[in-house]
């Protein structure tokens, strides 16, 4: 597929079009009130493959924790898993993390201002790096992700479904993505793009009467998609054990309460280091010993979940130990690094106690039990 040009005109009047619609339609985001390429940063890497509602909290959360690129890069791995706790994906959270580091090495601290040399950086990829040099640089260059995509291929006339095109259609996309983008105001372009395909040129029943381009539309409508990967179905069972603490030194003064937690082995290939429930030998349940139920989904598995409520005496013949154990104090257990899983059951059973979000996650050094 050769690259496609678009006349200079259309070209200036897409931009013009674009940009009159952004400053009015815009959603007002966090992220969007920065220009801290640091900032900028930590939101693109939040949104990927995440709900924006979901990732709003969570970003003033972490940017209270980790103000700087230096204080995350001075952070134990385990904080950051604990502010990322609940976003999902957390090998995200470790890559930023490691290029933080990286960064504080060799960059003393500042981010490289070109999208090339942002590209060197651990976990930063093509899209993640254009986004960071646009915004926060002022530099021309076009940000692609699923979003824009959908806006060029139905602009466009194109199909993306099927075996065809692939590699080749890729290339044109970038190609028109990066002759739109406007030479002045290429962050805001860029976000306005974004912006588009996530409230207007949706994937299912797009609102082309709101779209400021849709005059330039060849498709004005859905268009020929890829079909998505079905999901798959897996059953799996949990123990929610709780007991009353006891203080050290002492055999009949309770404490606070406490709940089983089990951590993640490193050499897992999944979420490893991550703290969640102990594991039952049964994934049946009868339904007189069911605490809950809940429906959870990570990449293309949806797991339903039965979980149990299993007494201390019976912990090690009713689960398979797969991890390093601890018995955590209910209070402290908002600012572990849970599994999402985890994070929910206890939340459900009102046991996941929120903490301020400036003491929601440990420093360095504190114990945990």
């Amino acid at each position: 597929m050769a690259i496609v040009v678009w006349e200079l005109a259309k070209i200036v009047r897409v931009r013009r079009q674009l940009l009159e619609w952004y400053g009015i339609n815009r959603r007002e985001l966090p992220w969007r009130q920065s220009s801290d390429p640091y900032a900028i940063w930590v939101s693109e890497i939040m949104l990927q493959q995440t709900r924006v509602a979901v990732v709003i909290d969570r970003y003033q959360a972490f940017l209270l924790r980790f103000p700087s690129l230096l204080s995350l890069a001075a952070a134990p791995e385990q904080d950051v898993l604990a502010m990322w706790s609940g976003l999902g994906y957390y090998r995200r959270a470790r890559m930023l993390h490691k290029a933080a580091q990286y960064v504080a090495a060799r960059h003393d601290g500042r981010l490289p201002t070109s999208a090339d040399k942002l590209q060197l950086l651990p976990g930063i990829g093509a899209y993640t790096a254009a986004a960071i040099a646009s915004i926060a640089q002022g530099q021309r260059v076009a940000v692609v992700d699923g979003n824009v995509e959908r806006v060029l291929c139905r602009m466009a006339g194109w199909d993306s479904g099927g075996r065809a095109g692939g590699a080749a259609l890729k290339r044109k996309i970038a190609g028109l993505a990066q002759q739109l983008v406007s030479p002045d105001r290429p962050g805001d372009f860029n976000q306005a793009m974004m912006e588009l395909g996530a409230t207007v040129c949706l994937p299912r029943n797009p609102r082309c009467l709101e779209c400021p381009v849709s005059k330039d539309c060849k498709t004005q409508g859905e268009h020929k998609t890829a079909p998505r990967a079905p999901m798959l179905s897996q059953e799996i069972a949990y123990a929610l054990s709780v007991r009353m603490g006891r203080r050290a030194g002492t055999t009949n003064r309770p404490t606070s309460r406490e709940v089983l937690l089990e951590q993640r082995p490193e050499s897992a290939s999944v979420m490893p280091g991550l703290w969640e429930l102990p594991l039952l030998r049964e994934p049946a349940v009868p339904d007189s010993e069911l605490r809950m139920t809940v429906r959870h989904a990570i990449m293309q598995v949806n797991y339903y979940v039965r979980v149990r409520t299993v007494f201390e005496d019976d912990v090690k013949a009713m689960t398979i130990t797969a991890g390093k154990r601890r018995w955590v104090p209910l209070r402290k257990t908002a600012a572990m690094a849970l599994t999402g899983l985890a994070r929910k059951v206890l939340t459900r059973a009102h046991l996941l106690q929120i903490a301020p979000l400036d003491a929601i996650a440990p420093r360095s050094g504190e114990d945990l039990v």
